[in-house]
Protein backbone atom coordinates (compact mmCIF):
# COMPACT_ATOMS: atom_id res chain seq x y z
CA UNK A 1 0.00 0.00 0.00
CA UNK A 2 1.56 3.32 -1.00
CA UNK A 3 -0.62 5.32 1.45
CA UNK A 4 -1.20 4.50 5.11
CA UNK A 5 -3.49 6.66 7.24
CA UNK A 6 -3.36 6.62 11.05
CA UNK A 7 -5.93 8.97 12.57
CA UNK A 8 -5.19 12.28 10.89
CA UNK A 9 -1.65 11.54 9.69
CA UNK A 10 -1.07 10.07 6.23
CA UNK A 11 2.22 8.45 5.28
CA UNK A 12 3.17 8.03 1.64
CA UNK A 13 5.67 5.27 0.90
CA UNK A 14 8.87 6.03 -0.94
CA UNK A 15 8.33 7.46 -4.39
CA UNK A 16 10.95 7.21 -7.09
CA UNK A 17 11.32 9.25 -10.29
CA UNK A 18 8.88 7.22 -12.37
CA UNK A 19 6.40 8.31 -14.98
CA UNK A 20 3.89 5.49 -15.40
CA UNK A 21 6.00 2.38 -15.91
CA UNK A 22 8.99 4.40 -17.16
CA UNK A 23 11.89 4.54 -14.69
CA UNK A 24 13.79 7.82 -15.08
CA UNK A 25 16.86 9.54 -13.58
CA UNK A 26 18.85 6.40 -12.85
CA UNK A 27 22.45 6.59 -11.71
CA UNK A 28 24.60 8.53 -9.28
CA UNK A 29 24.35 12.25 -8.79
CA UNK A 30 27.64 13.90 -9.63
CA UNK A 31 28.52 11.05 -11.97
CA UNK A 32 25.88 9.96 -14.54
CA UNK A 33 23.51 12.73 -13.42
CA UNK A 34 23.93 16.42 -12.69
CA UNK A 35 22.56 18.34 -9.73
CA UNK A 36 19.91 19.81 -12.07
CA UNK A 37 18.93 16.27 -13.10
CA UNK A 38 18.54 15.45 -9.42
CA UNK A 39 16.35 18.52 -8.90
CA UNK A 40 14.09 17.38 -11.75
CA UNK A 41 14.06 13.83 -10.39
CA UNK A 42 12.89 15.12 -7.01
CA UNK A 43 10.17 17.15 -8.72
CA UNK A 44 8.94 13.95 -10.37
CA UNK A 45 8.96 12.16 -7.00
CA UNK A 46 6.90 15.02 -5.53
CA UNK A 47 4.46 14.80 -8.44
CA UNK A 48 4.01 11.11 -7.61
CA UNK A 49 3.33 12.05 -3.96
CA UNK A 50 0.72 14.56 -5.16
CA UNK A 51 -0.87 11.90 -7.36
CA UNK A 52 -1.26 9.62 -4.33
CA UNK A 53 -2.77 12.48 -2.34
CA UNK A 54 -5.24 13.16 -5.14
CA UNK A 55 -6.14 9.50 -5.64
CA UNK A 56 -6.21 8.26 -2.03
CA UNK A 57 -6.90 11.26 0.20
CA UNK A 58 -8.19 14.30 -1.70
CA UNK A 59 -6.53 17.70 -1.73
CA UNK A 60 -9.46 19.25 0.14
CA UNK A 61 -8.50 17.17 3.20
CA UNK A 62 -4.83 18.24 3.30
CA UNK A 63 -4.06 20.44 6.29
CA UNK A 64 -0.32 20.40 5.61
CA UNK A 65 2.76 18.46 4.60
CA UNK A 66 4.65 17.54 7.76
CA UNK A 67 7.95 16.01 6.78
CA UNK A 68 9.94 14.74 3.81
CA UNK A 69 12.62 12.07 3.92
CA UNK A 70 14.86 12.32 0.92
CA UNK A 71 17.38 9.66 -0.06
CA UNK A 72 19.93 9.89 -2.83
CA UNK A 73 22.89 8.03 -4.26
CA UNK A 74 25.87 10.07 -5.39
CA UNK A 75 29.44 9.91 -6.55
CA UNK A 76 32.14 10.32 -3.94
CA UNK A 77 32.76 13.99 -3.22
CA UNK A 78 29.42 15.24 -4.59
CA UNK A 79 27.85 17.52 -1.96
CA UNK A 80 24.80 19.33 -3.37
CA UNK A 81 22.00 17.31 -1.79
CA UNK A 82 20.04 20.33 -0.46
CA UNK A 83 19.80 21.73 -4.01
CA UNK A 84 18.37 18.41 -5.19
CA UNK A 85 15.96 18.22 -2.24
CA UNK A 86 14.70 21.68 -3.19
CA UNK A 87 13.10 20.08 -6.27
CA UNK A 88 10.49 18.41 -4.05
CA UNK A 89 10.21 21.26 -1.55
CA UNK A 90 9.78 23.94 -4.21
CA UNK A 91 7.10 21.95 -6.05
CA UNK A 92 5.08 21.13 -2.93
CA UNK A 93 5.06 24.76 -1.78
CA UNK A 94 4.22 25.92 -5.31
CA UNK A 95 1.22 23.58 -5.54
CA UNK A 96 0.00 23.66 -1.92
CA UNK A 97 1.07 27.13 -0.78
CA UNK A 98 1.57 27.37 2.99
CA UNK A 99 0.21 23.82 3.37
CA UNK A 100 3.29 22.64 1.49
CA UNK A 101 5.79 23.99 4.04
CA UNK A 102 7.57 21.11 5.79
CA UNK A 103 10.68 19.87 7.57
CA UNK A 104 12.98 17.40 5.85
CA UNK A 105 15.85 14.97 6.30
CA UNK A 106 18.32 14.25 3.53
CA UNK A 107 20.27 10.98 3.52
CA UNK A 108 22.96 9.76 1.17
CA UNK A 109 22.87 6.00 0.66
CA UNK A 110 25.12 3.52 -1.08
CA UNK A 111 22.42 2.13 -3.38
CA UNK A 112 18.76 2.72 -4.16
CA UNK A 113 16.48 0.11 -5.79
CA UNK A 114 16.66 -0.15 -9.59
CA UNK A 115 19.59 2.31 -9.51
CA UNK A 116 17.25 5.30 -8.98
CA UNK A 117 19.15 8.48 -8.12
CA UNK A 118 16.65 9.70 -5.51
CA UNK A 119 13.65 8.67 -3.42
CA UNK A 120 11.05 10.64 -1.46
CA UNK A 121 8.89 9.65 1.52
CA UNK A 122 6.26 12.02 2.88
CA UNK A 123 3.95 12.49 5.86
CA UNK A 124 1.05 14.91 6.02
CA UNK A 125 -1.76 15.93 8.32
CA UNK A 126 -5.30 15.51 7.00
CA UNK A 127 -8.70 16.60 8.23
CA UNK A 128 -10.90 13.99 9.92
Amino acid sequence: MPVCIRRNIAYIAVQFPKSGAEMLFKGRLGDELSTEDGYQAMQLCALNVLAHIGNSIGFEKVLGINHLEITYQAAEGWDEAPKVADGASDLLVSVLGDKGIHSRNIFGVEKLPKNFSVGLTCSLTIAD
